[in-house]
């Protein structure tokens, strides 16, 4: 019997699965895939088409990096930022929920993090704690997996369901047989979705605000893809339409709201932590076993972001600012500049259809999926753990989607942010090839 030959050599592959101690691929986080995936380039000098994790792949804003410099040049590195953050930035943030969600909320309850991640965590060490007697959150899946992971390294209990079959009117029963159980302290969901790209639509949002407030639940909005729904256009500020978002029919929400993808700042780990003006100055005695006080805002600051970080890089917050003012001045145009991934999106899910593969969450709601940052695929007759398997021979990275809280664990998670236009006829050419390999083991292509 033949040898099959492959782009990466399968032996490598699978001496690097053997030394890097991962149970399953089924199971593996997307730092543990990008470690694998760095250890066989190391060893084997292929070069991989990396899907597996959501770098953005464009170049930092230039208004955000000259401000940084400017500031990192008048010896702010030598000061301690406020924990607080930046006024200036706080001022921006808030003008930027309102020119973009339309949804006022005070300056002094927008917050500058060390990331969106570092916002979910200290959001589950106060949020998740109003109520000693509930288990904490409940995710709205897909979804990022790290979440999940933060909330078992805090020991909080948490439960998810998988939105797809639940969409529309249907997502109300759904969430209220979860929500019955009187164990949810908060919902959380990305909007757009990671990793399916659905949108969740006005009517689904109220639905889940109205039902937030029925059960005395806070939302927490990921917003790390704020405005990257192409099909509409949400970039003018101050003008409809707006960013959708629980926020317009709730006065008890978080927003999360990423630097990383839509100014490509990711490198300097800032993002934004925005509480409603009620929540902020909400009262949960329960608090009191672990802050201060039992307002929530003061838990949130001088608890739960004093004990993880102290506060977020000063210059960093300069350059967040900057941009920020400009967008909200109508000086950038920050979703123009991110178009670039919606298009390379529509071009990767042709490749990957036209050689036999499947789009796995493939429509939103009655329409097809849009074109953005992530998109998912399969093909007939392998698992997610065996396609992801398979591919690593062929220099192809992604995510197996039973990560992310998905039903569909024949799936994988692509992102479009680091492939360049320049390697799209190598990934056709090894689609193709992996294509080729296939079409005799399980049957011809769908």
């Amino acid at each position: 019997m033949a040898i099959r030959t492959t782009p990466v050599d399968a032996e490598s592959v699978t001496r690097a699965l053997e030394s890097s101690g991962l149970r399953s691929l089924a199971l593996a986080s997307i730092r543990e895939i990008k470690k694998l995936v760095d250890t066989i380039e190391a060893e084997t000098g292929a070069r991989y088409l990396r899907m597996e994790m959501g770098i953005p792949g464009l170049p930092p804003n230039p208004i955000a990096v000259k401000a940084q410099i400017e500031a990192l040049q008048r010896g702010v590195a030598a000061v301690y930022p406020d924990i607080q953050g930046h006024p200036p930035l706080k001022l921006e943030i808030a003008r930027f929920v309102k020119n973009f969600l339309d949804v006022t909320v005070d300056p002094e309850h927008c917050l500058p993090t060390v990331g969106s991640m570092m916002g979910s965590m200290a959001c589950f060490l106060t949020i998740n704690r109003m109520h000693a007697e509930r288990e904490g959150t409940l995710f709205i899946d897909p979804g990022f997996p790290v979440q999940k992971q933060q909330c078992r390294v805090l020991g909080h209990g948490f439960r998810s369901f998988d939105v797809y079959d639940h969409r529309g009117p249907k997502l109300r029963d759904e969430l209220k047989r979860h929500l019955d159980t009187g164990n949810v302290s908060s919902l959380l969901y990305s909007n757009p979705n990671n990793p399916t790209w659905i949108c969740l639509t006005e009517d689904e949002l109220e639905t889940i605000a109205g039902l937030a407030d029925e059960y005395d639940v806070v939302v927490i909005e990921d917003l790390a893809y704020v405005g990257m729904d192409f099909r509409h256009d949400y970039s003018r500020p101050g003008v409809a339409p707006f960013q959708p978002s629980a926020a317009r029919y709730t006065d008890r929400f978080v927003l999360l709201i990423s630097s990383s993808k839509v100014f490509s700042y990711a490198g300097e780990r800032i993002g934004m932590l925005v509480l409603s003006d009620a929540l902020w100055n909400e009262r949960a005695p329960d608090l009191r076993r672990y802050y201060s006080s039992d307002q929530l805002g003061h838990a949130m600051v001088f608890g739960a972001i004093y004990a993880l970080s102290s506060g977020t890089s000063h210059s960093a917050q300069y350059a967040l600012a900057a941009v920020l003012k400009a967008v909200n001045d109508g000086e950038l145009n920050y979703v123009d500049g991110v178009r670039e991934y919606g298009e390379k999106a529509r071009v990767m899910k042709r490749l990957f259809t036209d050689n036999g593969f499947r789009i796995v969450y493939d429509t939103d709601l009655d329409a097809p999926i849009a074109d953005g940052f992530y998109f998912t695929f399969a093909y007939p007759g392998l698992t997610g753990e065996e396609l992801l398997r398979e591919l690593l021979d062929y220099g192809i990275s992604a995510i197996a989607l039973g990560t992310t809280g998905s039903d569909r664990t024949e799936g994988l998670r692509a992102c479009t942010s680091l492939i360049q236009r320049t390697e799209l006829p190598v990934l056709s050419e090894r689609l193709a090839w992996f294509r080729r390999d296939h079409l005799g083991a399980v049957g011809p292509a769908l």
